[in-house]
């Protein structure tokens, strides 16, 4: 069995490659499918939109013995101001309530009840407001940043590698991203906030760079696509992919590692919502955005430059060639299901002094 550092090398030299490219129309499929339902549970099921982007009451009480959701939402609702309360447990001695909007001197009345509930001082118990209209604002603010960002990218990306279909494989590759992302807060219901947004945001230039990685490989390795007819530009962009593989999965795991930590000591020992909301997103946006890089921006970009006609002219080229060359070498009928291996052209090597011709002794 061969280690890690080999198994790299044989990536990268060739001698083994995952075939990504020549399945992807799978993954690209299986992509499309994601995209659909992750945009979709949203409007169906919707997100646990935190009290920034809906507006309301919050009371964060200090110091209690008991952090059950059932007792601050009794203590709450026994009020009959609000009808119900969502409450989150924060740190080892603290809860967290938020309810619908309420004016001052209600929320005075549910601060000394949350107080008499728990035996705490007044003092321990803090409430601020929230109106609907800064809520309403913090989401169209939410959206636009993301948009900007998308609009960005696109100018960079087709700046950057002079090709709209390299900026358009990254973009969709975003679009994946966020549809996974959003996919996973509407099934676990963990709360969106304005954090969440800057987690987004992050994972979204994760990702970008990780596919940059990527096309910048495709780039140098096409760079003289076109004056050769030995490899087609798919076969190409597969071993550029088998070549970054080890990279991008060796930046995964030293990226992942300290989110995942923070996400575990924010759920399990700090309180569901303490550092959840950020990290959720760095750490599920982290291992989409390296999926997307590798299996669906760079398979992407490929079904998007097969649709042009010099790309076309060129494949059918490298296919009569290694039609003829596989004839000739195996017999007629026999070549065409032979396997190609592609690989980096090896560059020439100086035989040592050892091995160089040795120059005769004029006599005398």
């Amino acid at each position: 069995m061969m280690s890690f550092a080999q198994w790299g090398n044989a990536l990268y030299s060739g001698d083994k490659s995952y075939a990504v490219v020549p399945k992807r129309r799978l993954f690209v499929g299986i992509a499309a499918v994601v995209i659909i339902i992750g945009l979709l549970l949203p409007l169906f099921v919707g997100l646990n939109r935190s009290i920034e982007f809906t507006g309301g009451a919050q009371f964060d009480v200090a110091n209690v013995s008991d952090q059950s959701e059932t007792k601050a939402s009794e203590i709450v609702t026994a009020t009959k101001i609000v009808d119900t309360a969502k409450v989150t447990r924060v740190g080892t001695s603290s809860v967290r309530i938020q309810t619908a909007s309420v004016d001052s001197d209600q929320a005075a009345q549910i601060r000394d009840a949350l107080a008499a509930g728990y035996s705490v001082d007044p003092a321990d118990v803090q409430s601020s407001s929230i109106g609907p209209s800064w809520g309403q604002s913090v989401t169209s603010k939410a959206a636009q940043s993301l948009v900007i960002f998308m609009v960005l990218v696109a100018l960079l990306m087709t700046v950057y590698f002079r090709s709209w279909t390299m900026a358009a494989a990254a973009l969709l590759a975003l679009v994946h991203d966020v549809a996974v992302t959003l996919a996973v807060f509407v099934i676990t219901q963990v709360e969106v906030s304005p954090a969440t947004v800057i987690g987004f945001l992050t994972i979204l230039g994760y990702s970008l760079y990780d596919t940059v990685v990527v096309f910048d490989k495709v780039r140098e390795l096409t760079q003289d696509l076109y004056d050769q007819k030995r490899y087609t530009f798919a076969e190409y962009v597969n071993l550029a992919v088998n070549q970054t593989m080890v990279r991008s999965i060796n930046t995964s795991v030293v990226a992942l590692l300290p989110v995942g930590a923070i996400l575990i000591i924010g759920s399990l020992m700090l309180g569901t919502g303490t550092l959840t909301d950020i990290s959720l997103a760095l750490f599920v946006g982290m291992i989409a955005g390296t999926y997307s890089s590798i299996f669906i921006a760079s398979p992407l970009l490929v079904m998007f430059q097969e649709h042009l006609a010099r790309t076309k002219e060129h494949d059918a080229v490298v296919a009569k060639e290694r039609a003829g060359r596989l004839a000739v070498s195996e017999g007629p009928g026999r070549g065409a299901s032979a396997a190609v291996k592609v690989a980096p052209i090896a560059p020439g090597h100086r035989l040592p002094n050892a091995s160089q011709p040795r120059r005769k002794k004029a006599g005398r």
